[in-house]
């Protein structure tokens, strides 16, 4: 789980750099608006690439870690479907 969210940060944060770093590098000497336009899009990239990286999927589990009591658990069991052994 933490492994896919590391990976797909890195790889959004990785994009950011390379569109930043082109931006100024090689955009700029053909078209100055396109440049400052992407790095518009690359000030919108870290924010978003957090929230996708922390985002949980169908199979992040984390909410059924059992709670300590076990009416509650049962009860939450029976809710989902499932049997806790």
């Amino acid at each position: 789980m933490y492994a896919r969210r590391r990976r797909n940060y890195l790889l959004t944060m990785g994009g950011c750099v390379v569109l930043f770093v082109s931006a100024w590098a090689v955009v700029r000497l053909w078209s100055m608006p396109v440049a400052v336009g992407m790095c518009v899009v690359v000030m919108v990239v870290p924010p978003v690439a957090a929230v996708l990286a922390n985002r949980r999927g169908p199979e992040d589990r984390w909410w059924d870690d059992p709670s300590g009591d076990p009416t509650s658990d049962a009860w939450w069991d029976e809710l989902d479907g499932r049997k806790r052994r």
